[in-house]
């Protein structure tokens, strides 16, 4: 390939051996997709399940959605349109990782919206969050009448008191890492 070295080619090359292994919502976080992060991500995969199928949505398909706008819609279905060729060729490379359902003994938190709020003690934010959606849950950002639970770490602001005026179930880390260890999951 000219204007590639081979410790670079060699470099591509393990890259796309690599991602072969990749879970779907990590490749079509890496297409670069504008306004599709991990978050959204995670939801296309779970929704559509393999390349081909959302390369193949529609944006009412994507529309229907309640994560996804106007603009993540019609940013998809553009992206799509314009790089079919590149992602028929990265299937046709191998990189097709299809969504599986994480099965777990007790979805504990399925269906369910949860924040975190404050400082957690033994946690990262993100080991919290992966816990939850391993869980079955989703993780918000801001308390809302659609919260189902909220857990609290030191220095809980105003997402706490937001969540007692709406009267939602709020737990400490110690109950919420109870709560996972009896889904025997961690």
């Amino acid at each position: 390939t000219p204007g590639l070295g081979l410790k670079s080619v060699q470099t591509l090359l393990e890259n796309i051996e690599a991602s072969k292994s990749s879970p779907l919502d990590k490749v079509i976080s890496a297409l670069g997709i504008r306004f599709v992060g991990g978050k959204i991500a995670k939801i296309l995969a779970k929704r559509f399940k393999s390349l081909p199928n959302l390369m193949n949505a529609s944006f009412n398909d994507l529309i229907e959605i309640k994560e996804i706008g106007e603009a993540i819609a019609k940013s998809v279905t553009l992206y799509f349109q314009n790089n079919k060729d590149l992602v028929l060729k990265l299937i046709e490379l191998g990189i097709n990782p299809q969504y599986e359902e994480k099965i777990g003994d007790n979805l504990i938190f399925s269906g369910q919206t949860i924040v975190l709020t404050g400082k957690l003690e033994t946690l990262t934010r993100q080991e919290a969050s992966q816990m939850i959606e391993n869980l079955g849950g989703n993780v918000a950002s801001s308390v809302s009448k659609n919260t189902n639970l909220v857990v609290a770490g030191s220095d809980a602001g105003s997402k706490k008191t937001k969540a007692i005026s709406l009267g939602i179930k709020i737990i400490d880390e110690k109950e919420f890492l109870e709560m996972c260890k009896n889904a025997k999951i961690y």
